[in-house]
C-alpha cells in the first residue's frame, strides 16, 4: 500500500524552532517528528510513501533519507508554491492512480489502528474515510459531525461543557482515499481537503466515511504543544529531562522538565525548567529559563518573525520566547 505524508507546511507557530528546518524535521526525543509518521505507516502495512516538500525541504530530506531506517521506501515531490492538503495530493497524483491509499499529516504521533480504519473504509464503500477521535480535552480542533458512520459536516471549535456531555469528534489528519478523489480536487492550484474537496464530493452524492479510532494521538503545531507532548512522552519513560547528542548538564545545574537539543551545555548554577533549549545553546551560570524556548541569537538575527510566531527577545547570545503569552 502507498501513502502520502504532508510535510510542506511553514510551521509558523513553532518558530523559532523552525527557523532552520521544516516542522516535520523537528526532533522529538531525538527522532524527527516525521519519522514517527513514517514508522506508523510502516507498522500498518505501507511500503511506499510520497513526501511533499516546501519550507526548508533539505531538512526533511535529511531527516528521512530514503525511508529505509523507518521501514518503507520514500519518494519526494517539491512544491515551489505551497499547494495545501489536497493541492499537495494533486501534485503527486501520478503515484496514486491504482489503488486505495493513505494520506497522513506529517506533524502527528499516533498509534491509532489503521487496519481497523481500512476495514471501515471498505465496509462503507467510501470515496474517502476520515479517521476521527474523541476530543476529550476539548482542545481547539474543529468539531466533526457524523450520521450513520458518514461525515455530515465540519463545525466550529468546541466549547467548555459539563463532564456528562459527550466529547465532540475531531479529525486526526489521517485520510484513507480512493483514486477517484482526484475527480474532486482542483488541478494545479492551492486547495484544502476539508474546505474544497470533501464538501463538494458530498454534494455530488459521494460517501465520506468516518472511523472513530482510539489510542494515543498527539499533534505538535505550537511551541507549547511541542513542549507539553515531548514531556508527556518523556514521562512515559519515567524521565523528565531529555538531552540530545553531545549535550551535557553539569552537576550543580538545576534542570527539570526540559528538552535539550544537540550540543547544548547547561553550566553549574544555571536553572532550566519547562523549557526547550535549541541546538548549540550554552546556558551559562546563573542563567534561569522557565516556560521558554531558547535558541542561538545568530539563528534568527536579522529575520522577520512569521505572523503567527510568539514574540521573543534577545538576551546576550540567545533568543528567548516566553510561552506564557
Amino acid at each position: 500500500m502507498k501513502a502520502m505524508i504532508l510535510a510542506a507546511g511553514y510551521g509558523e507557530r513553532l518558530w523559532p524552532l523552525t527557523a532552520d528546518r521544516g516542522k516535520p524535521a523537528l526532533p522529538v526525543l531525538g527522532k524527527p517528528l516525521v519519522g514517527y509518521v513514517a514508522e506508523y505507516l510502516a507498522r500498518n502495512g505501507v511500503t511506499e510513501a510520497v513526501v511533499n516538500l516546501h519550507h526548508r525541504p533539505e531538512s526533511v530530506r535529511e531527516a528521512l533519507g530514503d525511508g529505509s531506517k523507518f521501514g518503507l521506501h520514500l519518494e519526494y515531490v517539491y512544491e515551489p508554491v505551497i499547494l495545501g492538503t489536497s493541492g499537495g495530493l494533486d501534485n503527486a497524483q501520478e503515484f496514486f492512480q491504482e489503488d486505495t491509499f493513505i494520506c497522513v499529516n506529517g506533524k502527528i504521533i499516533t498509534d491509532i489502528d489503521l487496519h481497523a480504519a481500512l476495514e471501515t473504509h471498505r465496509r462503507q464503500k467510501a470515496l474517502a474515510t476520515l479517521v476521527l477521535k474523541r476530543n476529550t480535552r476539548r482542545e481547539r480542533f474543529s468539531m466533526v459531525e457524523t450520521s450513520d458512520g458518514l461525515l455530515t459536516r465540519f463545525a466550529g471549535m468546541p466549547q467548555p461543557a459539563e463532564s456528562d456531555v459527550k466529547a465532540p469528534l475531531m479529525f486526526t489528519g489521517i485520510h484513507i482515499l480512493e483514486p477517484r478523489i482526484f475527480d474532486f480536487v482542483p488541478r494545479g492550484v492551492f486547495s484544502d481537503s476539508v474546505v474544497d474537496v470533501y464538501p463538494l464530493a458530498m454534494v455530488k452524492g459521494e460517501r465520506i466515511a468516518a472511523h472513530v479510532g482510539e489510542g494515543m494521538w498527539h499533534e505538535l503545531s505550537t511551541l507549547q504543544r511541542y513542549l507539553d507532548i515531548s514531556l508527556d512522552l518523556l514521562a512515559a519513560q519515567n524521565r523528565n529531562v531529555f538531552a540530545g547528542d553531545r549535550s551535557s548538564v553539569l552537576s550543580n545545574a538545576q534542570i527539570r522538565d526540559a528538552i535539550l537539543w544537540n550540543d547544548v551545555v547547561v553550566e553549574d548554577d544555571a536553572r532550566v525548567t519547562r523549557s526547550v533549549i535549541g541546538d548549540g545553546v550554552r546556558v551559562r551560570a546563573r542563567d534561569a529559563f522557565e516556560d521558554s524556548v531558547v535558541v542561538r541569537a545568530e539563528l534568527v538575527a536579522g529575520l522577520t518573525p512569521p505572523a503567527k510566531a510568539l514574540k521573543g527577545h534577545f538576551r546576550d547570545d540567545k533568543f528567548v520566547v516566553p510561552l506564557s503569552q
